[in-house]
């Protein structure tokens, strides 16, 4: 494009009095680009801080792996051997047992509450850190160090914890229905409490971990689960998360039946499929304000093309090419479309920054697993949003800029 050609568009771009600045059907649409823009910049960061907040949050109670186990008992007996057999192979960093099970909590009130009593191996130099969930104590530690001298601690969430009034130093029970005993004369079933000193409080900022989990040492997990030296399952650590899903299925094959392998995603495919077709969903809608800026582009220019219909004629009558012409029209698209991309792209970016630097937005973890409203922002998405910005203001120009090369001189003059 030569500098006159560019030196028309900008002049075309300027209102009819001659004012330096742009007219105002202009402004209009450079706001529609911009208003698109930053608006998909903005979701499209929220959505990817959701995944991402999310995923880390569940990542740390959770492993990148867990090895499970077919059949009725669904425990593993001689995991020391499978254990063994798992840390071998390639993609894999760490290995762990674990005890899952359910329970009822009472601090010694009225008032119960049912947890999922996890077992994990002692926090010690030597224990293996398979998950991170040891780093998130915020009062006493995960070496389950009760006072009589044994591991009888267990560490509570810290929403379980403020519910029970059961802190450091307290007391709680925790009844199972593994290993209780049917009374004879009536029937039911007799509970079997065992008593734990609560030795530590940890808080995720995860909901569903703070509000219902209970640690304690895998020795006493085993002891209420009725699992005897028998565990849940394994839990491993891969040496690249995002790399779980191959290995998984790879040991699950290396270890053949009864064994199973679930990896992070496939314990939580519901939610971050929701997750990514609502982003995509989000991501198509908002696309549609751009869309619908681009019509103002076309608009705009097909009035600049009806009001400069003489001035067109003279050009061309003057030498100047249809494909001249063409390009002057297009040139104004492209200046309306880059100047609202950069300007939406500017207003994104900076609305991003200030939801996930002061968490502006606050949420009830209760409902959304957060408290505030997480933004991360991919360049990938950056990018492809300024691509299709400019390319739907690109292709917004060809029909006004093709109906002004079309112009004859002669009858463009005589336009009334």
């Amino acid at each position: 494009m030569t500098a006159i050609e560019f030196d028309i568009a900008w002049r075309y771009l300027r209102s009819r009095r001659g004012s330096k600045l742009l007219s105002f059907i202009s402004v209009i649409a450079i706001g529609g680009v911009i208003v698109g823009v930053s608006a998909l910049i903005v979701v499209m960061g929220v959505m990817n801080g959701l995944q991402r907040d999310l995923r880390e949050k569940i990542l740390i109670g959770s492993p990148d792996i867990r090895v499970l186990s077919y059949g009725e008992d669904l425990k593993i007996a001689d995991w020391q051997s499978v254990m063994q057999r798992v840390a071998a192979e390639p993609g894999v960093q760490a290995v762990a047992p674990f005890v899952l099970t359910q329970g009822l909590i009472s601090a010694g009130h009225d008032y119960s509450e049912g947890a999922y009593i996890a077992g994990i191996e002692p926090q010690s130099r030597d224990a293996v850190q398979v998950t991170s969930i040891r780093t998130h104590a915020t009062q006493g530690d995960f070496r389950f160090a009760s006072s009589d001298g044994k591991q009888r601690g267990v560490v509570v969430g810290k929403l379980l914890a403020a519910k029970l009034n059961a802190y450091p130093g307290d007391t709680i029970s925790v009844m199972t229905i593994a290993g209780t005993q049917v009374n004879r004369v009536t029937g039911s079933i007799v509970p079997r409490p065992i008593r734990f000193e609560v030795t530590g409080i940890f808080e995720t900022g995860m909901y569903e971990y703070d509000n219902a989990y209970v640690y304690m040492a895998l020795a006493a997990a085993q002891d209420i689960a009725g699992l005897d030296s028998a565990v849940t399952g394994l839990e491993v650590r891969t040496t690249d998360r995002w790399n779980a899903p191959e290995v998984a299925p790879l040991l699950a094959q290396r270890l053949g039946f009864p064994y199973r392998t679930v990896d992070w995603q496939e314990q939580n495919s519901s939610l971050f499929q929701a997750l990514k077709l609502e982003k995509l969903g989000m991501g198509v809608i908002l696309l549609l304000i751009v869309v619908v800026a681009a019509f103002n582009i076309v608009s705009n220019l097909t009035m600049v093309v009806a009001d400069k219909t003489k001035e067109i004629g003279i050009l061309k009558a003057m030498g100047m090419t249809a494909r001249s012409v063409r390009k002057v029209f297009l040139a104004q698209g492209l200046v309306i479309g880059l100047a609202g991309t950069l300007l939406g792209l500017a207003l994104g970016l900076a609305v991003s920054v200030a939801l996930g630097t002061y968490k502006l937005i606050k949420l009830d973890p209760s409902i959304y697993f957060i408290d505030h409203l997480p933004v991360a922002t991919e360049w990938t998405d950056v990018a492809l949003t300024v691509v299709a910005s400019v390319v739907i203001a690109a292709v917004a120009t060809l029909y006004p800029a093709q109906q002004a090369a079309k112009l004859y001189p002669i009858e463009a003059i005589r336009h009334e």
